[in-house]
C-alpha cells in the first residue's frame, strides 16, 4: 500500500476542497501550506502591478516564509502538492514549503486549480527546482471532481 500525503496551499478555499476531496477519496494525510503573513485581497490583485503576489512572481528567488514547521515526508511513498496557478506557475509560497523538505527519491504529484491556465509550466519549474524528486505530471482539478474520479487518477499513476 502506497502512503501518501495531499499538501496544499489554498487563498480562497478552492484548492483547499480539491485537496479534502483528494485526501478523502484515497485515505491520505493532509496537511495545509501556511505563509506566517496570509494573503490579503489587496495581496491577490492580478491587476496592480505592487501587489504582494505580483511582487514574488517577478522574483524567482522569493520564498515566503512558512507559519509552521513542514511535517517529516520521509514516512511517505507520495507527496500530493495541490495549489491554485499563479501566472501559469505555483506560487512562490509552495516554493517555500518544498524548499524545506527532503524530496530525495520522493515521488511529487501536482495538482491544481485554475482559472485558464494549465498546470504544464509548474510541473516543469517544480522538476527544475527539485531534480532530487519524481515529478510526475500535474492535473487541473477545477469544478468538483468525485473520489471516484480522483482514485482513478492516483491509482493510474503507478505509485
Amino acid at each position: 500500500m502506497t502512503r501518501m500525503i495531499v499538501t496544499y496551499f489554498s487563498a480562497t478555499g478552492t484548492t483547499e476542497s480539491a485537496a479534502k476531496a483528494f485526501a478523502r477519496a484515497t485515505g491520505a494525510e493532509l496537511y495545509r501550506i501556511e505563509p506566517t503573513e496570509r494573503y490579503t485581497r489587496r495581496d491577490l490583485d492580478w491587476n496592480d502591478a505592487s501587489s504582494r503576489t505580483s511582487a514574488e512572481r517577478n522574483d524567482e528567488s522569493a520564498r515566503p516564509s512558512l507559519a509552521g514547521k513542514a511535517p517529516d515526508l520521509s514516512a511517505y511513498d507520495a507527496v500530493l502538492v495541490g495549489f491554485p496557478i499563479w501566472w501559469a506557475v505555483e506560487p512562490r509560497i509552495v516554493d517555500s514549503f518544498l524548499d524545506s523538505v527532503n524530496l530525495m527519491g520522493t515521488t511529487v504529484v501536482p495538482f491544481a486549480t485554475s482559472g485558464g491556465s494549465g498546470i504544464s509550466r509548474a510541473t516543469e519549474r517544480i522538476r527544475k527546482l527539485h531534480p532530487e524528486a519524481r515529478v510526475l505530471d500535474g492535473r487541473v482539478l477545477n469544478g468538483s471532481p468525485s473520489g471516484r474520479r480522483l482514485a482513478e487518477w492516483v491509482d493510474g499513476l503507478g505509485i
